[in-house]
């Protein structure tokens, strides 16, 4: 087992946790949470013997250990040669055969055994289905790794270690670089898998499938709680309030024994047992409390317009050189929650650069309304900070209307506070430089939200508190993510693309992963065919229903659009006619009577004209209301 006992840790001045006592038994499956910076991969390295503790001590046993890479491989080497290489005891039986058999050796045999043994003839088998489920296809099996993008070599990296026969498997947040197929699998392979394995993870729902004890590491302490993450949870709400209540009865004890003291201390006849009472508070322990993690409290701030329909997409092939989504047609209303769902590969990050820009539209119509205001997160938006530059000063730069106070008040938002706002953005994580980037694009007031990957590099507290301000967002939200959670609280809607196609998948996110798990499923899911669920009748029949709805919704939309624009040009006409009529010459002689009588009359029409528009506003929002009501009784 790995024992670790009264082990301290610093990085410069600052202790990252101290007196850390823990045992990790063979086999067992542990997360290690925290936010960003708390000694997580510093623990690893300590495992690893690439750092060295300030003191206490870390035992390992003899095991083979396996980490995944942090440099994306490169050269000319096939892919699956390369995964393969992750197996040293496989190589080496490799080597010893071919060198036994150049020379003749009697020795043959033995390792001819042994590869029987290791069960070596099926080991390219076995890496060509693992290759499968990180989402690489068929064909690609003897690519050059130098053929491949920054993120599917680092998958590479992920199937070696997979690949490796370890005791001890170590993955620092392996789900980065993977689809929702590929972090379902990857769920799956871990569950069997036999060794000890130790994962750090800021993915609710992939711990909870992997992992059977919790290692926190909280205001410079080290804890291990038995269960799943969901099971941590719910023991660190309870402990909280235990010890509310503990405190709470400690301070009444002490404020009693104060008093006591304090009314008797100069009496000679209490004196004795005044200092008895002093040595008791002496005595009584602090009761720690466990301090809240940091959050993030933020909001996106309301957009000046919002159109009803933001941009639409009609017959459009998306691609670069070549299409990889053909004929798509996608409409986007204010308020729509999308989910993007697919492999990698089959056009996700395509279609939201489409939306984003066009770049990617090779055929077809892309229009934006004009008031459209789109705000796209994307991977490479990290990349465009300034790296000499402090979020108070991007911040300045992007409006420079703001006061030093409205600047930290929003950075402190995202967790720029004091001098971290002005720390220079080299010195960041990618935790805080993805908190930047979505700091500077809430102050925008996008109407169009973009979030292609939005949690990678984010901590649980800025994921929730991305989902919380998502839930409250005025405008439309298009996101791609492999992150469960965020997905199932963020989306009302699901486009699958798949085989080149771009579709709504008629179900919700448990389904669609169902579905690719599904044996006769044929990854990617394709959304022409419908796959396993959506052949079903009840899947036809649900489809239909709710294209009923929408046509009988329809004209009741388009009723209140009409009341809604015509209340904006009244108002204006309204404001315009009373500022006119709180001029002072118009009432200083008789000379402007005639105006002035004009201006009254028309100023009792169009009085009229608002009230009437007000009117058919409101009958408008109450019939679309009560249609609504109808179709949930009616779904219920």
């Amino acid at each position: 087992m790995i024992a670790i006992e009264q082990l301290s840790l610093r990085r410069g001045p600052r202790v990252l946790f101290e007196e850390a006592n823990l045992q990790i038994n063979p086999g067992h499956h542990v997360g290690l949470v925290g936010v960003n910076g708390t000694g997580k991969s510093s623990l690893f390295a300590l495992i690893l013997g690439q750092l060295e503790a300030d003191t206490g001590s870390i035992s390992v046993p003899d095991w083979r250990i396996a980490h995944v890479a942090q440099e994306a491989p490169s050269g000319s080497q096939a892919m699956i040669e390369f995964v393969l290489d992750g197996d040293q005891q496989l190589r080496h039986t490799e080597q010893a055969i071919a060198r036994y058999t150049e020379q003749n050796d009697p020795k043959l045999h033995e390792a001819l055994a042994t590869m029987e043994a290791i069960d070596g003839y099926a080991a390219a088998s076995r890496a060509a289905r693992m290759l499968s489920g990180l989402g690489f296809a068929d064909d690609e099996l003897n690519r050059p790794i130098d053929s491949f993008s920054g993120g599917w070599r680092i998958r590479l990296n992920l199937a070696q270690a997979l690949i490796s026969r370890s005791d001890l498997l170590l993955l620092d947040e392996p789900t980065n670089h993977l689809d929702l197929p590929a972090v379902v699998w990857l769920e799956g392979w871990l569950k069997q898998y036999p060794g000890t394995l130790m994962l750090i993870s800021h993915d609710r729902e992939f711990l909870d499938g992997v992992c059977q004890s919790i290692i926190a590491i909280e205001q410079g302490r080290v804890s291990m709680t038995p269960g799943n993450y969901s099971a941590y949870e719910r023991i660190r709400s309870e402990r909280m309030l235990q010890q509310d209540a503990a405190r709470s009865k400690q301070a009444k004890q002490a404020a009693h024994l104060q008093s006591f003291v304090e009314r008797f201390r100069a009496k000679a006849s209490k004196a004795k047992q005044a200092q008895s009472r002093l040595k008791m508070l002496a005595r009584m322990a602090d009761i720690g409390t466990i301090v809240e993690d940091e959050t993030f409290n933020f909001r996106f701030r309301s957009p000046d317009e919002v159109p009803q329909h933001l941009m639409q997409l009609d017959m459009a092939d998306l691609g670069y050189d070549t299409a990889i989504v053909k004929q798509v047609k996608l409409g986007i209303a204010a308020g729509d929650r999308i989910g993007l769902i697919g492999a990698n590969g089959n056009g996700k990050s395509t279609l939201i650069k489409a939306i984003a820009s066009g770049q990617t539209v090779l055929k077809g119509e892309r229009n934006v309304h004009r008031h459209t205001r789109i705000g796209y997160f994307a991977q490479h938006s990290l990349e465009q900070l300034d790296a000499a530059a402090s979020p108070a000063l991007h911040l300045q730069r992007l409006d420079h209307r703001l006061t030093d106070q409205q600047i930290r008040d929003h950075l402190g938002g995202f967790g720029f506070r004091g001098a971290r706002a002005d720390a220079e953005v080299k010195t960041f994580s990618g935790g805080e430089k993805a908190r930047l980037v979505l700091a500077l694009l809430v102050h925008q007031r996008p109407n169009l939200l973009l979030l292609d990957e939005p949690t990678n590099h984010l901590d649980m507290h800025m994921r929730d508190g991305l989902a919380m301000a998502l839930q409250e967002f005025e405008g439309a939200v298009i996101i791609i993510s492999h992150d469960r959670r965020m997905m199932m609280n963020s989306c009302d809607n699901l486009l699958l693309l798949a085989n080149g196609r771009c579709e709504p998948f008629d179900g919700d996110l448990e389904q669609y992963l169902l579905t690719v798990q599904s044996p006769s499923s044929n990854l990617p899911v394709s959304a022409s065919d419908g796959g396993a669920l959506s052949a079903d009748s009840s899947r036809r029949n649900s489809r239909q229903r709710k294209a009923e709805q929408r046509q009988r919704l329809k004209p009741m939309r388009e009723r209140l659009k009409r009341a809604e624009n015509a209340l904006q040009p009244g108002q204006n006409q309204w404001d315009e006619l009373n500022a006119r009529l709180a001029e002072p010459e118009l009432y200083q002689d008789g000379a402007q009577a005639e105006t002035l009588a004009s201006l009254l009359q028309d100023q009792g029409a169009l009085r009229r004209q608002v009230e009437a528009n007000e009117v058919e506003w409101l009958e408008a929002s109450d019939a679309l209301e009560q249609a609504l009501k109808e179709i949930e009784a009616d779904s219920h």
